[in-house]
């Protein structure tokens, strides 16, 4: 990134529009740029830098973010009221910008301190789930849950990060078989074997379409000491099922309390890469200092998740010059598709998104948009392309086909085996994760300081006061490590997170 002028950020030379960093009032002189604002141009938004005849296309990072409706003139607002979404040929180019990662090995490699299971596999927290096969059991594991959460109940067990229930509005009047199914099975799966829980009760009601044995079958479950079953039919109702879901936490609690922290390699964070984008920030800094982030942590043996599929869309070609195998290139194609067959099934339209939001932080296009979004990924190699809530097994840099709606993608990361989250965001943002905790990136100074009780790190300062991408990628970095050893991230200091579970439901409701 070069800065032409203090007024206004320039992305690539090539390019014909540049960020406003201020507002722009009409008339003011772009130095640099040798044009002046025509408009009332926000900060966070576009100026066009030279003349854009009408149907040309509009370049942001060198790459295709629109075509003008209308002939633009140099200094002219360039947003949705002269730029349109279009379609053009890409070079998907499978493998031609892949390269070799220089990890990081021996005593050199990160660590943190995780919680170690049975299995080998690591966790950042230590929680106990109930989950719920369908939402007719929602009310009861919540009621199992909250008795653990009032007042000093767990006092005795102070390393047990909490009692979570995970509910959801879905489980039956649902086909028994097909793509909604499988999500809703592996999401459940998913959870019920993350890392991020010491123990899980799952309840069910028993007459469901999303059937407890079913699940258990599939993917040869056993019920021991750190999962349990029930239905509330078989259980005698609501309070003898809520007695008999209280009652089986109490026998998990002391053991899930003598697990401790151990020291371990960074290779066990499977980190959660969320938001596309939410203003004309995003994919100047805090998405590409969480790609930095995201280069560090794979170089270091981790994992990092690209998801929102409808969100990259436009920028998929530069996911797939960095797989490593074309078969991993051919896997991304196809689910992109597959969106485009989606939409034209349900009448919708790629070009859905930015939101209302997103447009007034300065996001025309989902093609904009999707620059900014795929930065998250850094660039080191696409090691793999997962479905949703799919076991997350490659190393590296990895891409799951989730929606573009965070709750929806980050469970779908989630399931997978994500087990920390960052989240960037432009317009401000609430969200919490449990069991994964969340770390919030403001992409721009303003907002950081109106949430600070929100937000955990501020990159308004690459832009404010030129703090490079690599600096604050290591910024971030360090921060996830504290936060995966038990710092608390704001959003689990506020108590987010009972409210995130959102299985990507596919598929009529019957």
């Amino acid at each position: 990134m070069t800065n032409a002028s203090p007024l206004t950020i320039r992305l690539n030379p090539a390019d014909n529009v540049a960020v406003a960093r201020v507002d722009l009032l009409p008339d003011t002189r772009i130095s640099g740029e040798r044009v002046a604002a025509r408009d009332n141009i926000p900060a966070g938004h576009k100026v066009a830098t030279a003349a854009i005849p009408a149907g040309e296309p509009v370049r942001k990072f060198n790459q295709i973010i629109g075509f003008a409706k209308q002939a633009i003139q140099p200094g002219e607002h360039v947003h949705v009221h002269n730029v349109a979404f279009g379609d053009f040929a890409r070079d998907y180019a499978a493998g031609s910008d892949a390269r070799p990662t220089q990890y990081f090995t021996g005593d050199a490699r990160a660590t943190f301190d995780g919680y170690v299971r049975a299995n080998g596999r690591v966790g950042t927290r230590n929680y106990i789930g109930v989950l719920t096969s369908v939402n007719c059991s929602a009310t009861v594991a919540r009621y199992i849950a909250d008795q653990f959460n009032r007042g000093d109940t767990l006092k005795d067990f102070p390393n047990v990060d909490g009692v979570a229930a995970f509910v959801h509005s879905t489980g039956c009047g649902m086909a028994g078989a097909g793509e909604g199914y499988m999500n809703l099975q592996r999401t459940l799966w998913g959870y019920a074997s993350h890392p991020n829980f010491a123990a899980v009760v799952m309840v069910g009601l028993g007459c469901e379409v999303a059937q407890l044995s079913y699940l258990l079958d599939m993917y040869g479950i056993k019920p021991g000491p750190h999962f349990q079953v029930m239905t509330i039919q078989d259980s005698g109702g609501t309070r003898k099922s809520v007695e008999r879901g209280v009652a089986r936490i109490k026998e998990m609690l002391p053991d899930a309390n003598r697990t401790g922290r151990q020291t371990v390699s960074a290779e066990h964070i499977t980190l959660a890469l969320q938001c596309g984008g939410s203003d004309g920030y995003s994919g100047i800094t805090a998405n590409p200092a969480l790609g930095a982030a995201s280069d560090l942590l794979v170089r270091h043996g981790g994992t990092a998740i690209l998801s929102e599929t409808p969100e990259i869309y436009g920028a998929e070609h530069l996911l797939t010059r960095r797989a490593v195998r074309p078969e991993v290139a051919d896997k991304l194609i196809e689910r992109i598709k597959w969106w485009e067959e989606y939409c034209r099934k349900n009448d919708g339209e790629m070009n859905n998104n930015p939101s209302p939001g997103n447009k007034a932080g300065g996001l025309t296009t989902i093609l904009e948009k999707s620059l900014g979004a795929a930065a998250k990924g850094g660039t080191t190699n696409l090691t793999a392309v997962y479905k949703y809530a799919e076991p997350v097994k490659e190393k590296g840099f990895v891409f799951m086909d989730t929606p573009g709606y965070d709750p929806c993608s980050a469970t779908g990361q989630v399931a997978g085996g994500g087990n920390i989250i960052c989240f960037t965001t432009g317009r401000g943002s609430v969200f919490g994760c449990k069991p994964a905790p969340s770390i919030k990136l403001a992409t721009n100074t303003p907002m950081f300081k109106r949430m600070e009780e929100d937000m955990d790190i501020n990159c308004g300062d690459i832009v404010d006061s030129g703090v490079t991408i690599q600096d604050k990628g290591e910024e971030i970095f360090k921060l996830i490590l504290d936060v995966a050893s038990g710092r608390k991230s704001k959003s689990e200091e506020l108590g987010f997170g009972d409210n995130e579970f959102v299985p990507w439901q596919i598929g009529a409701t019957m």
